[in-house]
């Protein structure tokens, strides 16, 4: 697959299914037809065990390969690597089925949630997160599994999920992938991207911790938030003036790195916003140009 910049739906465009969805397989056929390029299947329910056929993800797969469209997938919602014994072994099980899943269907990362602080301090819940990932990648090597961790920035004070912390687990537990959620930090600070230098000081950070070819290569989701006291509340689109941040500032920032991220849209109108971040780019691009 070429190095650019790709967009896509996390999810099933819920319009999808009056454009002809029959099966999961014609989903890269429609993004495709849209002009879209990246695809995040949900597992965000799945259990200790993949919940989808090896047969059926394989043809997600070669359907996504004759679309050219790059998939990645979300692991459960229910992980958390900090606290009781019994719940961070499930949770590294979830993982493992999702990454076991992933590898059938060729997606190249499984996005999830690291956990919360809950009664422990941040730098005990980090270091017991980074103890708890090196296993399950050891583990994932032995099964020879290609799928990359992408544990994700979170927008909410209670979890595991500041860049600091993310850029730490990428640096310490092999086979990760950098995945920001640019929402998410957005909500985590408070509304902390108001201007392009905000994100590029991000980006700058990622690189000089993690080097030039991390960030070019990040995975990203993106979305207009709204956030209270504790973070992040709820997801809006892109055309809501009253929530932030703004696309074009991170359209700027992608130009002025020579990033090629894989943007994921978490908005309400997936494929809508999607295109629309697309389209964004493109014109800073044409802008730059003149």
């Amino acid at each position: 697959m070429s190095l650019r910049t790709r967009f896509g739906p996390a999810g099933v465009p819920p319009m999808f299914r009056v454009m002809g969805l029959k099966t999961m397989t014609d989903v890269p056929r429609l993004l495709h037809e849209e002009g879209l390029d990246a695809f995040e299947y949900q597992a965000s329910r799945w259990g200790a065990k993949p919940q989808i056929k090896q047969a059926d993800a394989q043809k997600l797969g070669e359907a996504a390969r004759q679309n050219d469209v790059r998939l990645s997938m979300h692991g459960s919602y229910f992980i958390n690597l900090v606290g009781k014994k019994e719940v961070a072994e499930a949770s590294k099980e979830r993982i493992l089925a999702a990454v076991t899943a992933a590898d059938w269907m060729s997606a190249y990362v499984v996005v999830f949630h690291t956990g919360f602080y809950g009664k422990f301090d941040k730098d005990y819940a980090l270091k017991t997160s980074i103890a708890e990932l090196k296993e399950v990648s050891s583990r994932m090597k032995s099964m020879g599994i290609k799928a990359k961790l992408g544990p994700e920035t979170m927008g909410r004070k209670s979890q595991i999920g500041g860049i600091d912390e993310i850029i730490a687990i990428n640096r310490e537990v092999e086979n990760t992938q950098l995945v920001v959620d640019w929402g998410h930090l957005h909500a985590l600070h408070q509304g902390s991207f108001k201007t392009v230098d905000d994100m590029r000081r991000v980006a700058s950070k990622i690189e000089q911790e993690l080097g030039t070819q991390t960030l070019r290569s990040m995975h990203c989701h993106f979305s207009k938030i709204e956030f209270g006291a504790s973070g992040e509340k709820c997801h809006h689109t892109l055309d809501e003036a009253a929530y932030g941040p703004e696309f074009a500032m991170l359209a700027e920032v992608i130009l002025e790195f020579g990033m090629h991220p894989t943007m994921i849209c978490e908005t309400p109108i997936l494929d809508v916003d999607a295109r629309k971040m697309k389209e964004t780019l493109e014109q800073v691009i044409a802008q730059k140009q003149m």
